[in-house]
């Protein structure tokens, strides 16, 4: 199991809290939250409060954006056959919509392209380019991919095909050759926003066909489906992805939409709601994601390119796809979880390790990713989980911060056939027969660069907050900060002297359901996957210190405040 929780204050500076204060009047617990995040000069921090469409950069200082738009406003005046090459998770899926679908209202003549996990594999393939062409590409355009595939850059150049890469994924030392390659990781692309999701990538490259065309006032309308990919690839909510994510979760609530979002926010559950960060991570991506996992990610394209209200019985039956795809997905993710666990700590050669590598013959290959990660959830260690088929291991990569994933693989390099990612999440493949000598190999890095400390998960405190403090105002200011996610975390207070009022109770036999009190106050509140805290809740008798972090819940037409409890201490 992961080792206790270190509680480490956040670093402030105080003097610019303060001045956040003065200067744009904000509460004193808004303005340290600020500080505490690094937006020191007034003029940011109102911009982050309050994001706006034009805080977006201008698309054209991306390197190659330029002849990109060029190229595809050509094909689409000439009624060239053009491919927009997506991927199969949420990031791919709503990049591929958002650019076939202006690329359609601009007259060309284009449809897409989404891999089958387990029939095409990751990315850009030459066999895929040789498909293209022979269904009459003449110019493909990648989403979410290529940036890697220098194989598949050759292909086109033999077949006479215009390839535009767009991708967010960290670049070889060479870039494949192409008509145009963008992507703010770039080492020549001076672009401020390094950061994007590949469908933020694909969504500046919509800007520029935007204001190419004439044509501004159609961009709002891709940004709540930028929001959904953006908000479910983790990346940084700060800077462009927070406009992106603000606006795009405020134009959620608000519809009116499509008639395929319109069926997918309905089988989500989520019909008439506030929608939030956690809806798109825990209801909406899920199902989306279930789609390339299990079966095809196509079914979820179909779904939300779907916009005639003459298709509204198609785009309720994709929904209900979706729906039943993610249930099936569930149930094999909790087969796999259980057995990976299993092997972690039975097996020395496994669980002694400060990476975990655990495999499977037959894993199913849409849910290793997810099964990476909740490993490191659970012994706070890098892992790595592999489904073994016709000796050849696939695999699927997740981290903890401090440890650079990436790196690790590429010092790797040399034994596996193919791998590529970030520093927190990546994917590879290798020969089955070398499982054991990747284990050694990707361990004695990880021995190099990490230490004990790396292995010791740390609560990140904002401060104390005391629940007498917890005014509509200052609850009203906190959720102004959202969304919340990475480089953006949501908020984390402590109180001391807490008493528990009611509780603990057991919730579905690992979460905890309690009421606290402190200084007069009460609130409701919940700790997920905590059961092992019961004995330390239940004996404190008033002299109970908590970490705590402020939840929104509607019930019944009406909105309250509930406390999420990360960790609880006897003072």
């Amino acid at each position: 199991m992961a080792p206790p929780l270190v509680w480490k204050p956040r670093p402030c500076d105080e003097t610019a809290a303060t001045r956040l204060e003065r200067e744009l009047g904000l509460s004193p617990v808004v303005a340290r939250l600020l500080a505490i995040r690094g937006l020191h000069d007034p003029e940011l921090a109102d911009r982050f409060l309050r994001p706006a469409l034009s805080h977006l950069h201008d698309p054209w200082l991306m390197t190659d954006l330029a002849p990109a738009v060029d190229r595809l406003l050509a094909a689409a005046a000439r009624r060239e056959r053009i491919v927009v090459h997506g991927d199969y998770d949420v990031d791919g899926v709503t990049s591929t919509v958002i650019l076939r679908r202006t690329l359609e209202l601009l007259g060309a003549d284009v449809t897409h392209f989404i891999p089958e996990r387990l029939r095409d594999g990751y990315g850009l393939q030459p066999a895929t380019i040789d498909r293209l062409h022979a269904e009459g590409a003449r110019v493909i355009v990648s989403v979410d991919c290529g940036i890697r595939a220098p194989e598949a850059a050759r292909r086109a150049t033999e077949l006479g095909i215009d390839l535009i890469i767009t991708d967010h994924h960290e670049p070889d030392t060479e870039l494949p050759k192409a008509v145009a390659v963008v992507n703010p990781k770039r080492h020549d692309c001076r672009y401020p926003d390094k950061h994007l999701a590949g469908v933020g990538v694909a969504l500046k490259v919509v800007q520029g066909l935007c204001q190419k065309a004439g044509k501004n006032g159609w961009l709002q309308a891709f940004v709540k489906i930028a929001a959904i990919g953006t908000l479910a690839d983790v990346v940084p909510l700060v800077g462009e992805n927070r406009v992106i994510a603000k606006l795009g979760l405020e134009q959620l609530t608000r519809g009116p939409h499509k008639v395929g979002l319109r069926a997918l926010l309905d089988v989500s559950g989520l019909a008439g709601k506030s929608i939030d960060a956690y809806h798109i991570a825990f209801m909406v991506a899920p199902r989306v994601n279930a789609a390339g996992r299990m079966a095809s990610a196509d079914i979820a394209t179909r779904l939300l390119l779907a916009a005639d209200e003459s298709l509204a019985e198609e785009a309720q039956a994709l929904a209900q796809q979706l729906d039943a795809e993610n249930t099936k997905r569930r149930s094999e993710e909790q087969d796999i979880v259980t057995a990976a666990k299993k092997a972690v700590e039975t097996d020395p050669d496994i669980g002694a390790h400060t990476v975990l590598v655990v495999g499977g013959e037959g894993w199913h290959r849409g849910v290793i990713g997810i099964v990476a990660s909740k490993l490191v959830d659970a012994y706070y260690r890098p892992a790595i989980v592999l489904s073994v088929e016709h000796g050849v291991a696939h695999g699927s990569c997740r981290s903890i911060p401090g440890f650079d994933i990436l790196a690790a693989l590429e010092s790797c390099a040399p034994m596996l056939q193919r791998f590529g990612g970030h520093k927190q999440a990546a994917g590879l493949q290798l020969d089955a027969a070398r499982i054991p000598e990747f284990r050694r190999a990707v361990n004695d890095f990880a021995h190099a660069v990490l230490g004990p400390d790396d292995l010791r998960p740390n609560l990140s405190l904002d401060g104390p907050l005391d629940f007498d403090a917890l005014t509509p105002k200052v609850v009203s200011d906190l959720m102004a900060m959202a969304p919340f996610g990475l480089a953006n975390p949501k908020p984390l207070f402590t109180a001391a002297g807490v008493e528990v009022v009611d509780g603990p109770r057991r919730l579905k036999e690992r979460h905890l359901k309690m009421s606290l009190r402190q200084r007069g106050r009460t609130f409701r509140a919940i700790a997920w996957n905590a059961v092992e805290k019961e004995s330390v809740i239940a004996g404190a008798d008033g002299g109970l210190e908590v970490a705590y972090a402020l939840e929104q819940n509607e019930f019944n037409g009406n909105t309250y405040t509930e406390l999420r409890l990360s960790d609880a201490r006897r003072a």
